[in-house]
């Protein structure tokens, strides 16, 4: 059987996306899937598979999977890319739609349809502070600039959840065993379903620079939700207004965390990179 597919990547962060309106691919073989075909060695290479499912609450549903076979509740950079996998195909005629990720469901706007500058707005809604309900493992009700103590060395950390799990640490990413760090982080027993973790430095009040550590995955070029917490944790701590522009190693996202509905609102790229058609 081979399936059809269109590789696509936002700031770097390259996803498989397949399209089940059109071919069905059993829910049995989708995290198998995932993993064969993101090996950059001997499958098609990427961060992970998206499906783009039909939805009974939404126009249209994301089902992801991390490069290990895990599921991901949400994916920023995904989500775009999927509204442009959608918008391209004529699924929808709209500018402004709906997508469902793990039975929550995100509000989308085409901001440029341009094919050389495609950009997408989502809300992703009020992040998440709560610790029990990122989840992260503490006494307090909130982690905000809390110690965690990974490998004998103690670090400092915000931890959000943008449908997702974040920890965030204000360490310049190149002075610091990202790779060591965040592998520890991630199974860290603080968090008991895993979490993402991000390294940034601040540059000014609107300017910041992070790398990631993606749970299931490793280090990748973006993260969309990584960035949106990665705002959240900045502007909790004081280090930025309410307007942040993330870089990432794959490029910028911009993120506003609004006051008047407390949502967090991202902007970024969605880009094609070929489509083609596996046997699986």
């Amino acid at each position: 059987m081979n399936m059809r597919f269109r590789k696509m990547q936002g700031c770097g962060n390259d996803y498989i996306y397949v399209d089940t309106f059109t071919q069905e691919i059993p829910a049995s073989v989708r995290s198998e899937l995932a993993v064969r075909l993101s090996d950059r060695h001997f499958g098609i290479g990427s961060d992970g598979l998206i499906f783009i499912n039909p939805s009974e609450i939404a126009d249209f549903e994301m089902e992801m999977y991390n490069a290990d076979g895990s599921r991901s509740e949400m994916c920023g950079n995904g989500i775009r890319c999927v509204a442009r996998y959608v918008y391209d195909h004529k699924m929808t005629d709209q500018k402004s739609f709906t997508i469902e990720s793990f039975k929550k469901v995100k509000q989308i706007r085409i901001v440029s349809d341009m094919a050389d500058d495609f950009l997408v707005r989502v809300d992703m809604g009020e992040p998440q502070l709560t610790s029990s309900l990122i989840p992260v493992v503490s006494d307090k009700e909130t982690v905000v600039d809390e110690e965690i103590v990974s490998g004998g060395v103690a670090y400092r950390m915000t931890c959000v959840s943008m449908g997702n799990p974040h920890a965030v640490l204000f360490e310049d990413p190149d002075r610091i065993d990202l790779p060591g760090v965040g592998r520890a982080l991630e199974h860290h027993a603080a968090f008991p379903n895993r979490t993402n973790v991000e390294f940034v430095k601040i540059k000014d009040k609107e300017h910041v620079r992070m790398r990631v550590w993606e749970r299931g995955t490793g280090e990748t070029l973006a993260c969309g939700t990584g960035c949106c917490a990665t705002a959240v944790a900045c502007i909790l701590n004081g280090y930025t207004g309410r307007r942040v522009f993330v870089e990432v190693l794959g490029g910028e996202i911009e993120v506003e965390w609004k006051e008047e509905d407390g949502h967090v609102y991202m902007t970024g790229p969605a880009v094609n990179v070929f489509d083609g058609e596996v046997s699986i």
